[in-house]
């Protein structure tokens, strides 16, 4: 149950702090003064529509509900608080929470349904449904559930690997011709790793060659002068050994230079530049020789893969054969025991739509091509009538009934069901029994709902009016004779008559 709810610059509401209580709760006010959007408001601490508000806090009470993670133990108060500045932040008692973990939270909490959705009785939501009353009676049933769902997820990864196998076996010739042609490329070409780095250091030095002879040549005439240099300082009493030592270092240097010269002139200069341009290439292309020989290594397992798929094709068409066939058998066995309890699930929307003045509706489960809920299909009859062929206020009505029927399996006692505008260009019977539905409802959940007619709104237990003054929506718990002028502005609009203010009276104190 919620508390109480605080509320900060959303919209057309500046700032509101309210409690509420047990029961029906009913909203009311003139058209545009945010009615609806003080519910999104509500909502959207729970994750089920968007935060707009600065500073949104909500405070619950009351729950069967356990969280071990958050430190959350049954009939513990829960405090959901969302912050948003250059994002929106969700809290639960004070912590960090993500939003999905607040949808699985809501899941067990609250039940929302608008005159406006239409995805109630889509044949998914229905077999859903019908799978947790199954799930409430048989042990085994929710493993049997789970296991399809694991292997029909494999199913599907299979089937697309098998579907792209058979893609590209049509242009299989196209794919091979093309890798051959990437993989001979770099092939050709052969690359080896820090080649680039020698060639380099080998260019540089045949840039330099002919320079070097020439120089080399000029300076060889100072060995022709090396024993006049020694004989001028033996005349000079001087030691000589510097000089030698001088001249045998430079004498080696000259020599080892002239082998390396002999190992340069074997090489081809042209085949060096044309290596080198190669290399290059495939740099610019691919980034660097490491990542070249990567890719093509990359491509020769496409290659093989390519001529191998024939037999990949097999075997993934075997695999597919295999656990469809496993997913059938399993299929046909949740079938039979969906089909068990399609009365219960009738039995419970037609307990709820004797309120409503209807009855007789029908589910029917035919069978279709296999998914990702099994075999079945839910067909709906109301009195024997496509439910595309009822009036609008016959299907909201169905509507409700299908949510309170939902509600007993999908939400804890003392759960919250929100409804926007149910009643909606419904006639006095219709809005009525309505009525009638959602006072036995507020006995077992607490209730929000919208309203715009005066036989809902006079059953609340709590009637809230939301109006809007210069631009600002506001809102407030009623007092009695507060709800009986605002009931029969409902009746007579803007301007009351005597007769709506004692309609509104009476239909109050028949009430109490």
């Amino acid at each position: 149950m919620i508390l109480s709810f605080y509320l900060k610059d959303y919209i057309s509401f500046d700032e509101v702090n309210i409690e509420f209580n047990k029961g029906l709760n009913i909203f009311t006010g003139p058209s545009g003064a945010g009615k609806s959007i003080f519910m999104q408001a509500i909502l959207s601490s729970f994750a089920l529509n968007d935060v707009k508000s600065s500073i949104s806090e909500l405070l619950m009470t009351n729950n069967n509900i356990e969280l071990e993670e958050f430190n959350v133990n049954k009939n513990d108060d829960i405090s959901l608080k969302t912050i948003k500045k250059d994002k929106v932040r969700y809290f639960l008692n004070s912590q960090t929470i993500s939003k999905s973990s607040i949808l699985n939270l809501s899941e067990n909490l609250i039940k929302y349904i608008n005159s406006k959705k239409s995805d109630e009785f889509s044949s998914n939501n229905l077999i859903s449904f019908l799978d947790k009353i199954v799930q409430t009676k048989e042990k085994d049933y929710k493993v049997l559930i789970e296991n399809y769902d694991l292997k029909y997820k494999k199913y599907l990864t299979l089937k697309k690997e098998y579907e792209e196998i058979l893609e590209a076996e049509k242009k299989v010739e196209d794919l091979k011709e093309f890798t051959r042609f990437e993989i001979d490329k770099i092939k050709s070409i052969d690359p080896k790793i820090e080649e680039y780095e020698e060639l380099s250091i080998i260019k540089s030095k045949l840039s330099k060659k002919d320079k070097i002879e020439d120089s080399l040549s000029k300076a060889n005439m100072i060995f022709q002068y090396q024993s006049s240099v020694n004989h001028l300082l033996e005349l000079m009493d001087e030691d000589s050994s510097f000089f030698d030592d001088a001249m045998n270092e430079l004498n080696n240097i000259i020599e080892k230079y002239n082998d390396n010269l002999d190992e340069l002139n074997t090489i081809d200069i042209e085949y060096v530049l044309d290596r080198i341009e190669k290399l290059v290439s495939l740099t610019k292309r691919f980034g660097s020789i490491e990542e070249a020989l990567e890719y093509k290594l990359l491509k020769e397992k496409e290659l093989e893969k390519y001529e191998n798929i024939s037999f990949e094709k097999s075997r993934l068409e075997k695999k597919v054969s295999i656990i469809y066939k496993e997913l059938d058998e399993l299929s046909k066995e949740i079938s039979e025991t969906r089909k068990k309890y399609t009365e219960i699930l009738t039995q419970k929307v037609n307990y709820y739509l004797k309120y409503l003045y209807l009855e007789n509706i029908s589910f029917n489960l035919n069978h279709k091509t296999l998914s990702s809920n099994g075999i079945d299909d839910i067909h709906i009859k109301l009195k024997n009538t496509n439910l595309e062929n009822i009036s609008s206020g016959e299907y909201n009505r169905l509507k409700l009934a299908l949510l309170s029927a939902m509600s007993e399996y999908e939400i804890i006692e003392n759960g919250v069901l929100f409804l926007d505008e149910i009643d909606a260009n419904l006639s006095g019977k219709e809005s009525e029994s309505i009525a009638r539905l959602l006072e036995i409802l507020g006995k077992s959940y607490q209730v929000f709902a919208i309203s715009h007619q005066p036989q809902l709104t006079a059953i609340a237990d709590n009637h809230y009016l939301v109006e809007k003054n210069d631009g600002i929506s506001s809102i407030k718990l009623l007092k009695k004779d507060e709800r009986v002028k605002e009931i029969a502005r409902m009746i007579s609009g803007k301007n009351i008559t005597q007769d709506a203010i004692n309609f509104a009276s009476n239909i109050l104190n028949f009430k109490d």
